[in-house]
């Protein structure tokens, strides 16, 4: 399957905002709370940066490799 450079760069820029929103939502989570909220909220920043990287990596895939022409 071929992906064109535009839905690449479109996975390359989601998986740098994931893991910038995520890594600010854990930086930004106030004290105060039950541990139970701290464990949801860990499991779901680990899974999302997981993603991003993911993500990520296909998106770069994407943009890295080039299709093989024909010879000539």
């Amino acid at each position: 399957m071929q992906m064109s450079r535009k839905i690449a760069g479109f996975l390359v820029a989601l998986a740098a905002f994931m893991i910038f929103e995520w890594i600010s939502l854990g930086f930004n989570l106030a004290d105060g709370h039950p541990t139970a909220f701290y464990v949801v909220h860990g499991i779901l920043i680990a899974v999302n940066l997981v993603l991003a990287v993911v993500l990520g990596m296909i998106g770069l895939r994407g943009l890295v490799k080039r299709p093989k022409r024909p010879p000539v």
